[in-house]
């Protein structure tokens, strides 16, 4: 991934809009890539067909999903929705705004809980359990991982590594992220990259509730 490693950071800082533009970045390519947006006020990204899904989550600010027949849902900080496969859409905003998009093959495992041109709040999909951690996979095929997980205060993730590169979504609450022997405090809206191997530990000092989106390719 085009990211930095190993320190906490911010989509929606890092990424400003620029008056007038609609800017991209490229962070991961391949089957299931994943690119930020930043589209300044007034602008937009005109509808068009893709044979595939977009899960679009926003970091800040505020935008309009547009497509046929009318559809049109607005999305604020700390919402997501999957866009349809085979229709027009597209994106404005008339306060600017800072996103993720995830591509999803039509054929990708959706967990049945999330809905293509629903608007959702990944934070809302899964409940606090007490001394527990509860986990949901939201999306996932043989390259890529998308899971969201709700950690009880106190509880948390041993030092482990991964099979690949991933960036976490810190979405409500604070936790501690362990990398290679240093902790990294990290709270909602702040982000998180840890290269492949990279020995990584997850604590919750406060209820804490995160995305974490695996790339295996």
């Amino acid at each position: 991934m085009k990211e930095k490693v190993g320190e906490v950071f911010s989509i929606a800082k890092e990424n400003s809009p620029v008056p007038g533009c609609t800017i991209s970045k490229e962070v991961h390519s391949g089957e299931n890539y994943i690119t930020y947006f930043s589209l300044a006020r007034n602008t937009d990204i005109s509808a068009e067909i893709y044979p595939y899904h977009k899960l679009l989550i926003v970091a800040d600010g505020s935008m309009e999903v547009y497509g046929a027949g009318g559809l049109q849902k607005k999305l604020e900080a700390g919402d997501s929705i999957v866009t349809y496969t085979d229709t027009p859409m597209g994106m404005k905003s008339s306060e600017g705004v800072v996103y993720t998009e995830v591509s999803i093959r039509r054929d990708d495992t959706m967990n049945e809980a999330v809905k293509a041109g629903e608007v959702f709040r990944l934070a809302e999909l899964v409940p606090y359990v007490d001394s527990k951690i509860v986990n949901m996979d939201v999306v996932h095929n043989d390259k890529m991982k998308f899971v969201v997980m709700a950690f009880d205060e106190g509880t948390g993730l041993s030092e482990h590594a991964a099979p690949g590169e991933a960036i976490i979504f810190a979405l409500d609450g604070e936790g501690v992220i362990g990398y290679e022997g240093k902790e990294h405090p990290i709270k909602a809206g702040e982000n998180f990259h840890f290269a492949k191997a990279g020995l990584h530990s997850v604590k919750a000092t406060k209820k804490f509730k995160m995305a974490l989106l695996l790339t295996l390719e």
